[in-house]
């Protein structure tokens, strides 16, 4: 078990060294940034000397080693726009995020076990072809289209709801259900096909034979060892959902992470950036470590393979 604990713990250090490596030359393409914090008829020489303050005239591979050196150390550096510290600018904004993604997970398990449960159950059914169409659906439809449309109807049309914006439990229902669109309909489609295959077992026909109520055959036998393999999927999805809360966040202006890294983006703010990016890489890797090594301490057999 150690050896299989090494093995993954290096596994989350190479995925981390190679998404900052990755982000850092990616973002430098998109130009020197010097020239958005002067004024367009600027001097040359005012622009050198603020290249030089800032780092940007060194050799890229030695801004590039610095970088990595400092990185380790928890140091991203100041952001180039508020000459705040990176990383504690993108942790202020880290219980936003947070509190988004937790709910739209719990909205996701609320609404899509039952519909993935009573899909299996009335399998070819109106209600699991209704079921099958709605997590179709959910899945192909863009999060910023769906989150538009939900502002339209509900806070232009009806007025029940704000635009966007933060500090409310109101504020958070139109950007949650949005983020929580995809995942109900992948965790409804998982739970119908899990559960389809639990209800061939010969247990359940054992218990159908023995005069068990159906309802407690399937909240009781059924859903515990359907619920294995779907603990693992929302232990990944939240990870996704961390990432994926970007764009739902810039369409409520809600104040979170992604808004933060959007923002950031646009204003060539490097530093902040790479703790962002550098952040969002470690949560799901340790996500990804935690259920990988709960999966080797239940089954034996991940662990010699």
């Amino acid at each position: 078990m150690l050896d299989y604990l090494i093995k993954r713990t290096v596994q989350v250090l190479v995925v981390l060294f190679l998404a900052l490596t990755t982000v850092f030359f990616i973002i430098r393409l998109s130009g020197d940034p010097t020239a958005l914090f002067l004024p367009p008829d600027a001097p040359r020489e005012q622009l050198e000397e603020f290249r030089k303050a800032l780092g940007f005239d060194r050799p890229l591979f030695v801004q590039y080693t610095e970088f990595i050196v400092n990185a380790v150390q928890g140091d991203f550096g100041n952001s180039l726009r508020t000459r705040e510290d990176a990383l504690q600018t993108v942790l202020s904004r880290i219980p936003a995020t947070f509190q988004l993604a937790f709910t739209a997970l719990g909205l996701s398990l609320l609404i899509a076990l039952p519909i993935g449960i009573n899909s299996a159950y009335k399998r070819n059914t109106l209600f699991d072809q209704t079921g099958v169409a709605f997590t179709v659906l959910g899945q192909a439809l863009p999060s910023f289209w769906l989150g538009l449309i939900l502002i339209y109807v509900f806070a232009v049309q009806f007025k029940w709801l704000p635009t966007g914006g933060g500090g409310s439990f109101v504020h958070l229902i139109l950007p949650a259900l949005t983020l929580a669109a995809y995942s109900v309909a992948r965790f409804a489609r998982f739970t119908r096909s899990t559960m389809l295959d639990v209800l061939r077992k010969d247990y359940i026909r054992t218990a159908k034979a023995s005069g068990i109520p159906m309802y407690k055959i399937l909240s009781v036998y059924a859903l515990k060892n359907t619920l294995i393999p779907i603990i693992t999927l929302v232990a990944l999805d939240l990870g996704v959902l961390l990432g994926g809360a970007v764009i739902v966040e810039v369409v409520f202006a809600w104040p979170g992470l992604g808004r933060l890294l959007m923002q950031s983006l646009l204003n060539r703010d490097f530093p902040v950036v790479m703790a962002g990016v550098f952040f969002i890489a470690f949560i799901y890797s340790v996500i990804n470590f935690v259920v990988d090594v709960l999966y080797a301490y239940v089954n034996p057999q991940i662990r010699f393979k």
